[in-house]
Parts: C-alpha cells; sequence; structure tokens
C-alpha cells in the first residue's frame, strides 16, 4: 500500500473542501489489478501506524456522485475519530476498473473494491458504515462481511432490496431505455444534472459546481452510465442475486443503526425505507420532511445529527466535548445546583405508570369494565345512533377479531380515518385490545399535509370513510383498504379495497381468535407497547407524530378524568376531535354533536344545546374557535336548549389560547359552568389548568396565565440565551425568568415518530419534554405562556416574546387583532406589529393610521419598529387560531423592503358542515 497526501489534487478543486484531506492510495480491486484511489481522509497527513485503531466512520457514496458529498461529516469530525469517504472507481477521482456498459462492473465486484481498499488501509478500530444512494448497498455489503469491524451503520435514501413486482424509479428507467443510456448519462451530462435538480430550494452554484467538478467530460461520465445499467430493474438481471443476499446480510446485522431520508425522493420511496427498517428493527429513523434525494446536500444539520447518534451509542466513544457517552444524558430535575427535584407527585406518576398502568389498568379498563352495562355510552347527533356500554364491549370485540381474522397483526399500524363517533369508538379500541398500533391524522391538516403525514407513518392498513380511502390513493398512502361505509363494487375495486367494518363485524362474531394472546405478544417486559401515533397540528412547522404506549396514554387519561371533574354521574359532549374518543374510556357516556369536528366553527350554539339535552350533559370540551362560534350564534338558542346549556357544570377548552374575552362571553351561555382552560400539547396533554375566575383573578402579566401544573407534573424554564446563537441557561423553577418551558410527567410522549433528531432535542434528560413554549413561572408556580421558541423576536437588546406585546395591543378599542414579528437578521431583529383594524376604522394601504400606530406604541411596553394592517392573520387549519408569525414576519419584512406583500390571508368564511 502507497499513501501520497496531497495538498492540491486538482485543478479547481471546491473551495468548500479542505484540501488536506485529499489523498490517493494504491489498492488492488476486485480481481487483484492495484489501482489508483482518491479518497478523503480527516487523518491523511499522520502515519498509518497512527490511526489504525481509532474508531472510523467509512463514508461511501452513490452515483452520480463523490466522496464531496461527505464534506461535512469530515469537516465535523471529533477529536479521537476518524472519517474516510472514498471515490468509488471510476467515479470522483479514482481510477477506473475494468467494465463497460454492455459489461458494467457489478454491485459484487464494488463491494469487493472496498473490502480490498479497507484492507489497504489496515483499518483496525470499530467502523462506522455511512452509506448514500447506490453507496448503501456497496457498503452495506461490506458491513455484512466485516462484521468484526463494524460498530455501527448509517444508510441515507438508500435501499438493499427492490422488488421486482413493484415498479421502480421511472428517472431510472428512462435512463436505462435502449439507445438512451449511453446519450443520457454518458455524451451529455442529462442524468448527472437531473441528480443535482432535484433540490427545492435549487443548489447553490458552488455546491452544483462541486458535486459536477470530475464529470466535466464525457469520458469522465462511463461509470455514472454503468452504475445506471447495473441497476438490477428485472428478476434476471446479473446483479439481483447479489442484492438480494445483501438485503438477507442486512437483516442479520446485530449493531445500532441510523436510517435518515430525504421525504422528496423520487428514486427511493418511503416503501424503501420501510423495508429497511424491517430489517433493522433496532434502527433509529429521521425523515427530513421537503428533502429531497440529495439528503446530506438539503438538510446540512445531518451531520450534527450523525456525530449525535454516533456519540449516544454504549459501544463508541464520545463524539465532542461534554458529549455523554452511551445513553447517559443530564437530568434536568437535578437544577444547575443539583438541588432542584421533581415533585413527588412527578416521581409517583411515573412510577404507577410503569408499574400498573397498563397490566392492570390498561387505556380501555373503564369501557370494559362496564360490559354488561345497557347505559348510553355514545351517542351521534348527526346520526341518531347510539350504542351502550355493552354494545359497545361486543361491538370492540368483534372487531377487533375481525381485524385478526384479516391477518391485521399486532404492532401493525392502522390510520383511522373514520368521522367521530361509534364507528371510530370501537375501531381504535378494538386495535387497541389486539396490540395494534392506530394512527390518527385528521383532516384538519389540510390535503397535503395529510398525505405527508400518513405516508410518513407507513400505516399497514388504512381504515376510512370512502371519501377518505379515495383520498388516500391520490396520495399515494401504503396500506390495505378497508372501508367504513358503503361503495359500489366497481369502486371498491378501483380503490383497493379488501373489506369494509360491517364485514369485520360479521367475521369476528363467529372468530374465536384470542384477542388477549395477540395483544401480549408485543408487550415488553415491562407490559407496555406502542398504541398510538397521533400528528400535531403543524402550526409551526410540518405536522409531527406523535408516539405513545399503553402505559402513557393510561396515565393521560387519568389525569383528564381528574382535571374534568368527572364523577359517577358525568355526562360528556366531546366537540374536538381527539376527546370524541375518550368518552368510554373515561368511564362516562359521551355524545359529538351534528357538527365537523375539523372545522370547528360549524358547531353552534343549538348544536351544542341539543347534544347537551341528548345526555344531560355535565361536562363540555369545545376548541376555542368552536366556542367562539357558540358565542356568536347564542342568540338563536330557543329556551329549551337554554335550560340545556344551564345544567353544563364544566366548560373546558384547549388546542390554543383562549382569550378571556371570549370565556366571559361563554359564561352567559352556559351560567351554571365553571370555565376552565387547560394547557398541553399533542405530546403532553394536560400540563396545566386554570378558570375563568382565576384569571380575573390574577389579572395582566406578561403572556397567558395557564395556571398551575397538574399533579404529577413539573415544570422547570431554560433561561433564554441573550443571544440567538447562545446557549439556554440551565432549567430552574425560579419565578420571572423568562426561557423555554421543559416538562416532565407520566402522561408525555414516548417519542417524536420516524425523527431521531427531533426527539433527540426535545428531550434533555429522561423523562422529560421540551415544549417548543416560552414563558416563565410567578410567584405562586402558575405558568404563564409568552409565545412559541421559534417565535421570539431576537432583537439588539436581546430576546423579545410576543405573547404580552399583542394582549396590550388587543386592549385598544380599534384593534381586533395583533401579531408581534420579528423582521431583520437575528440579533438585530426589529418589533413590529400587525394589527387587524375593527370593522369602521380607516385603514389607507397596509400601513396603519398615524394615531392608531401611536396608540400601539404607548402599550406596547418595548421600541415598534412599524404598525402594520391586514384584513387577516394566517391561522393553522386546526385550531384556526394559531397565528403563524413566522408567515407574518416575511409578510411585515416584504412590506418593508418596499416589495409587492401579495395578500397575508384570506379573511375567514365560515365552512359546511360534512358528513
Amino acid at each position: 500500500m502507497t499513501g501520497v497526501p496531497t495538498h492540491a489534487p486538482e485543478p479547481d478543486w471546491p473551495a468548500d473542501l479542505d484540501p488536506r484531506w485529499s489523498r490517493r492510495l494504491t489498492a488492488p480491486d476486485a480481481e487483484g489489478v492495484p489501482r489508483r484511489w482518491h479518497l478523503l481522509d480527516t487523518a491523511a497527513d499522520r502515519a498509518p501506524e497512527e490511526v489504525a485503531e481509532l474508531p472510523t466512520l467509512l463514508c461511501l457514496h452513490g452515483n452520480p456522485t463523490w466522496s464531496y458529498l461527505w464534506r461535512r461529516l469530515l469537516a465535523t469530525c471529533p477529536e479521537g475519530w476518524r472519517v474516510i469517504a472514498p471515490d468509488q472507481l471510476g467515479m470522483g477521482f479514482s481510477e477506473p476498473a475494468a467494465g463497460s456498459l454492455a459489461s458494467p462492473r457489478r454491485l459484487a465486484q464494488r463491494v469487493e473494491d472496498l473490502s480490498r481498499l479497507t484492507e489497504a488501509l489496515g483499518l483496525r478500530g470499530p467502523v462506522v458504515a455511512v452509506g448514500h444512494d447506490w453507496g448503501g448497498p456497496v457498503v452495506s455489503g461490506w458491513a455484512v462481511s466485516h462484521a468484526g469491524l463494524l460498530a455501527g451503520i448509517v444508510l441515507a435514501n438508500t435501499a438493499v432490496f427492490q422488488d421486482p413486482e413493484v415498479t421502480f424509479s421511472g428517472l431510472i428507467r428512462l435512463a436505462r431505455t435502449p439507445g438512451l443510456l449511453e446519450t443520457v448519462c454518458v455524451r451529455t451530462p442529462t442524468f448527472l444534472h437531473g441528480a443535482t435538480a432535484l433540490s427545492r430550494p435549487p443548489l447553490p452554484k458552488q455546491v452544483r459546481d462541486g458535486l459536477l467538478r470530475p464529470y466535466r467530460r464525457a469520458a469522465d461520465r462511463g461509470r455514472i452510465g454503468q452504475f445506471v445499467a447495473d441497476v438490477p430493474l428485472e428478476p434476471d438481471h446479473p446483479t439481483r442475486a447479489t442484492l438480494d443476499a445483501v438485503a438477507e446480510g442486512v437483516a442479520g446485522l446485530d449493531v445500532p443503526a441510523l436510517l435518515l431520508r430525504g421525504t422528496r425522493d423520487p428514486v427511493f420511496t418511503e416503501a424503501h425505507l420501510r423495508d429497511l427498517m424491517t430489517r433493522l428493527p433496532q434502527a433509529d429513523v429521521h425523515r427530513y420532511e421537503g428533502a429531497s434525494h440529495l439528503v446530506t446536500e438539503d438538510r446540512p444539520q445531518y451531520a450534527a445529527t450523525v456525530w449525535q447518534w454516533v456519540g449516544l451509542q454504549p459501544a463508541l466513544p464520545p463524539t465532542g466535548p461534554g458529549q455523554p457517552s452511551g445513553s447517559d444524558q443530564p437530568d434536568p430535575s437535578q437544577g444547575p445546583e443539583g438541588d432542584v427535584e421533581p415533585s413527588s407527585h412527578a416521581d409517583q406518576a411515573v412510577g404507577d405508570a410503569a408499574a400498573s398502568g397498563v397490566g392492570a389498568r390498561p387505556p380501555w379498563w373503564r369501557q370494559s369494565a362496564r360490559a354488561d352495562d345497557p347505559t348510553t355510552a355514545v351517542v351521534e347527533m348527526a346520526t341518531g345512533r347510539t350504542t351502550s356500554f355493552a354494545e359497545l364491549e361486543a361491538d370492540v370485540v368483534a372487531v377487533a377479531r375481525g381485524l385478526l381474522s384479516i391477518g391485521v397483526r399486532p404492532g401493525q399500524r392502522v390510520a383511522t380515518l373514520v368521522t367521530p363517533g361509534i364507528d371510530l369508538t370501537v375501531l381504535v379500541y378494538a386495535c387497541w385490545r389486539i396490540g395494534a398500533v392506530i394512527v390518527v391524522a385528521d383532516a384538519g391538516l389540510g390535503v397535503r399535509s395529510l398525505g405527508r403525514a400518513l405516508r410518513g407513518a407507513g400505516p399497514d392498513v388504512v381504515v376510512g370513510i370512502p371519501v377518505a380511502l379515495a383520498a388516500t390513493r391520490a396520495m399515494r398512502v401504503p396500506g390495505r383498504r378497508v372501508v367504513a361505509g358503503e361503495l359500489p363494487a366497481r369502486v371498491r375495486k378501483a380503490l383497493a379495497v379488501e373489506h369494509d367494518l360491517d364485514s369485520l363485524r360479521e367475521l369476528g362474531r363467529t372468530s374465536t381468535l384470542d384477542i388477549e394472546e395477540a395483544r401480549r405478544s408485543v408487550l415488553d417486559a415491562d407490559g407496555d407497547a406502542d398504541c398510538a401515533v397521533l400528528f400535531t397540528s403543524g402550526a409551526t412547522g410540518p405536522s409531527k407524530g406523535v408516539v405513545y404506549r399503553l402505559s402513557q396514554l393510561s396515565a393521560q387519561l387519568e389525569v383528564l378524568r381528574e382535571t374534568m371533574g368527572f364523577g359517577p354521574d358525568s355526562r360528556f359532549v366531546a366537540a374536538f376531535a381527539p376527546f370524541a374518543l375518550y368518552g368510554p374510556a373515561l368511564g362516562v357516556p359521551a355524545s359529538v354533536p351534528d357538527m365537523d369536528v375539523t372545522a370547528p366553527g360549524t358547531l353552534t350554539a343549538g348544536t351544542l344545546a341539543d347534544a347537551v339535552a341528548r345526555l344531560e350533559a355535565t361536562v363540555v370540551f369545545a376548541s376555542p374557535a368552536a366556542l367562539a362560534s357558540v358565542v356568536a350564534t347564542a342568540d338563536a338558542l330557543d329556551d329549551d336548549q337554554r335550560r340545556a346549556l344551564a345544567g353544563v357544570r364544566r366548560l373546558m377548552s384547549a388546542g390554543a389560547p383562549v382569550p378571556a374575552g371570549l370565556l366571559r362571553r361563554l359564561s352567559a351561555v352556559v351560567p351554571a359552568a365553571e370555565l376552565h382552560t387547560p394547557y398541553g400539547m399533542t405530546e403532553a396533554l394536560p400540563l396545566t389548568d386554570i378558570t375563568l375566575d382565576e384569571i380575573d383573578e390574577v389579572g395582566a402579566g406578561e403572556g397567558v396565565c395557564v395556571g398551575r401544573p397538574r399533579p404529577g407534573v413539573t415544570m422547570r424554564v431554560a433561561p433564554l440565551p441573550r443571544t440567538p446563537d447562545g446557549e439556554d441557561g440551565d432549567p430552574v423553577d425560579t419565578p420571572g425568568v423568562t426561557g423555554e418551558l421543559w416538562v416532565t410527567a407520566a402522561h408525555v410522549k414516548e417519542r417524536y415518530d420516524r425523527l431521531w433528531a427531533t426527539q433527540h432535542e426535545a428531550t434533555p434528560g429522561p423523562r422529560w419534554h421540551r415544549t417548543g413554549d416560552v414563558g416563565h413561572l410567578d410567584e405562586q408556580g402558575r405558568v404563564w405562556v409568552e409565545g412559541r421558541r421559534v417565535h421570539v423576536v431576537h432583537g439588539p437588546d436581546g430576546p423579545v416574546t410576543p405573547v404580552g406585546i399583542e394582549q396590550r395591543v388587543e386592549t385598544l378599542d380599534d384593534v381586533r387583532q395583533a401579531c408581534v414579528a420579528g423582521v431583520g437578521p437575528a440579533g438585530t431583529q426589529q418589533v413590529v406589529v400587525v394589527l387587524v383594524p375593527e370593522p369602521g376604522v380607516a385603514v389607507d394601504g397596509v400601513v396603519a393610521p398615524p394615531g392608531l400606530a401611536a396608540e400601539v406604541r404607548r402599550v406596547a411596553g418595548t421600541d415598534i419598529a412599524a404598525v402594520l394592517c391586514a384584513p387577516a392573520l394566517p391561522v393553522d387549519i386546526r385550531h384556526q387560531s394559531k397565528i403563524d408569525r413566522t408567515a407574518v414576519s416575511r409578510w411585515a419584512d416584504r412590506v418593508l423592503a418596499g416589495r409587492r406583500p401579495g395578500r397575508l390571508a384570506r379573511p375567514p368564511r365560515p365552512r359546511k358542515r360534512s358528513r
């Protein structure tokens, strides 16, 4: 072996690639012929004997890239580690080996080429194999044959198996068309340019030039064509057997694995990711929403993710100063001095959930305990259907056995796209009873976001109403289809519907399958298992899947029951989509109003009153937007409806900030009710609670007071840094300190689904969750929310939180709604207030009238650079109340830059109810 460090390896060397990493080395290829390899090596200037035992990332590019792809991993290589990124033979700046378009270099040869190279390098330390694109199968083949060296594997937008019965990428098939292969891949740079053109936004010119650098001439692109020719699309392709052997070998790897995927990749799809997850069930997964095939370019932060992940593997050394080795993480409950302990309630709640939250008391225990109870359990106001607790239990067991009968297995995912009511309740509880995992993403996300969410969750089965099944086909959502409702035979065939919910009931009624045995098969040593993937609203970014386990769901139900004040005689109206499921699990009868729960504005005072009257309900749960509609339509109530609403004893609203003024107006609609606004999120609900009386007692402050933590909940504040690139302070419970809110409780989610990096960032210690909200605690231990972390304005004098300013501005008579936005570079941002004026306020264009602007500045409490006006503010689809402050900032920036701003948001219009 010979290795010659080269500091100026080629003319026009990419400016963002350190030439000190470049080296050339002679090593034999698969046929034993000495070949001149080019590789990037962070230890290029060190003697081989000094670095042979260093832990190493071995990074292999695919087609049509080269080792330049891995420059960020090399640039961030920590002390005590090594990164080696070779150019495959004939690619980048490595010497070509034998092969032609007619007889291309095969996968088996490339695996052996890499093996000969690593042998020549004399690697003896633990190796983490890293691969992208068709470098994935090559480095995976190497990994399978080097188990003694292998310490982990990282695969990005790649595959090790291609089902010959499933159509592969149209781009590859087009390039493989006879007569086009040489033209597209070799004679012209069409294929090369196509690969670099997939990114959105487009790659910077410097990066495109860097990727194209080795392939400027047709003579340099021959191996690009060979790589394409060797993709085994056909069952009898010469490389098919090799790829199948690699796939089988990967399934036997017993090392940590990390799978990364850019979701807009037209080549390697979600199906390829699911296949890898099946073969590597131990793998951590992170999906970069919106990133393309070149995920390493579209999401530069991937390098930090890889090093964080590597540093957390118990068998590998740390990857940076202060980086914990293995799974150890700091426990923020200890505080900066180690003397801030979680409450005993929190400890008890966590312990109870682990000990008995699943075994003796699964989430459905209250529902199944009433298996002989003829009392009404669920009422659908839209259809008039009702079911008793006894009927519900029989129905749940029948559908559970029906699911098992058609091959649904414990641990599989079932997407539930069914209208809230009896059928959805039965389906969800049936899934839980057999150990299946429900996937819940409501239509309120919007079609595009709903499709992204469901594709990412990868359900094995989709159960939906007819319109939902038609939509999921267009969305390319995987999974077998079961319809909840009726469909003509020809439509069933077109939508690939295999069964309907009623047929599952019939199958289950005659089945003797043991649903308890099925469920036990997926329980871990603690009697726990995943049970739900619930999607966030997507108000501050792509909607995220949140995974709950049985113990966490059981704990959540207990906290909800206590917070909602349920007793033996309680009856419940659920006008909020998630809670339409929870009535039976909470042990109380529930009715679902005649409304579209995904469109809160369709709830009227009359429909709410009718739902209350049907059960003589004592508790109501509705979103703020739904309650605003109730207040707006209260004048149409008749005497009977008013009497029904007068029987409500507790009304609760959550999911978005609830204005105190709205609650005060509601008190006239439900005069006997105690009005509550619990605080929480999809990841943990509820965390705190406060009543209207307490809100009035507390008065105005910096943000929204959301009350005290519930029993079993501990909250801390991590102080915000003065500069946007600074580090947060250690979490404290000191009153008046503004920072990000952290929480621990037994009912905090298990993890984000297939978002390893997001989960890692949001979990600062065991059983803790960073909420993404900023706020503070007061002297009485109450929590005040001042906004979202991503909406903090980073000005020259430090961070400015938005909500307190907005509240003060909204006290002005001429202001209906206000939003604080930051304009300019982080660290020097200026505070801009965007208003929605009350009707009748004269506004010329987008700049607020001078008098109104002066009033805003008077009450704001901070320097305001500009006051602008808009007819409406953009809000989230689900709650119709969470302001998209990021969009407002972009709009304000365009206004102040003198550019055409466009419309910020459409004024809200009533939505028709959809059944």
